[in-house]
């Protein structure tokens, strides 16, 4: 149940609550200023932040609402839990901190906050998105795995699946993006030298193999290697698990070789998360995924 009241969202930037499970759930929502409202309805792009974050932080860190200002898409940033208004933390599966301790049902937030958000803003239900970072990028799993009918793509960005597996109700593009030099949530998995939960991770290649089998892709990968384009230590390659037919849905990975904890393309104010790329911009490359998958109607 919403307790800001229903109105019209207009262009801007605009600060929700939903009282969701007997909490007060906060999300921040950016309504397009520049570009005009599609005939069908927003595209709306979900945005995690990592743990011990929050949404506000999240805004800054990744500057995805600035690209949706000018593409034409809704961005939300929602607010996950916890005690201190700037350390909050989403119960993605394995992790984290807060969330995960208290149990917070962050499935059925995220299916308030979509039942709500469209008595406010024309929302396109077919062009629904998520990404996120770190145990944001955990929550992008979990959500298209328990709610596979509601987002057409997912792209999480450092951070791996925080479940043993998945068990979609329909295949599920997904696109994932990770650093070979990340400290927190580390490439091969385990503990993270740098990580405060230090949880067992899953590995990346554990979530490429369940997401691959789930949604029928081919199981061997197209591989691209890119020359840098900017000399910061960096380089990229990309796997593309391809799609095998109507009953499945790609899988992509983007390995940044040498990068840190980071939004690839957005300096990072926080010299503890390592080195960031300039060879991949992640909002340009996340959207342009996002574009070229819809729900089925």
């Amino acid at each position: 149940m919403s307790t800001t009241p229903i109105k019209p969202l207009t262009p801007g930037r605009h600060r929700l609550t939903l009282d969701v499970d007997d909490r007060e759930r906060e999300l921040w929502v950016f309504v397009p200023t520049q570009a005009p409202e599609p005939s069908g309805g927003w595209p709306v792009v979900l945005t995690f932040h990592g743990g011990l974050s929050n949404a506000p932080t999240m805004m800054r860190f990744c500057e995805l609402n600035e690209l949706g200002d000018t593409a034409g898409f809704v961005t939300v940033f929602p607010n996950g839990t916890g005690r201190l208004p700037s350390m909050k933390t989403w119960n993605a599966g394995m992790c984290c901190g807060y969330a995960q301790r208290e149990d917070v049902n962050d499935v059925h937030f995220v299916e308030e906050l979509l039942a709500d958000l469209p008595q406010r803003i024309s929302v396109d239900p077919t062009r629904v998105y998520a990404t996120g970072m770190s145990n944001g990028g955990m929550m992008c799993y979990l959500l298209a795995d328990k709610l596979s009918d509601r987002f057409a793509a997912v792209a999480p960005v450092g951070g791996t699946m925080g479940n043993d597996t998945c068990h979609p109700k329909r295949p599920v593009p997904l696109m994932h993006m990770h650093g070979t030099d990340d400290h927190f949530v580390r490439w091969e998995g385990g503990v993270g030298s740098r990580s405060k939960s230090k949880l067992d991770f899953h590995s990346v290649d554990h979530a490429m193999a369940n997401w691959v089998t789930a949604n029928r892709a081919k199981p061997q990968p197209n591989i691209e290697t890119f020359p840098p384009q900017v000399n910061d230590g960096t380089s990229i390659e990309k796997f593309t698990y391809a799609a095998t037919g109507e009953d499945s849905a790609e899988v992509i990975l983007w390995k940044i070789h040498g990068g840190g904890h980071t939004w690839p393309g957005k300096e990072s104010r926080l010299e503890l998360l390592g080195p960031t790329t300039h060879n991949l911009d992640a909002n340009g490359v996340i959207w342009d995924f996002f574009q070229r998958h819809r729900l089925p109607e």
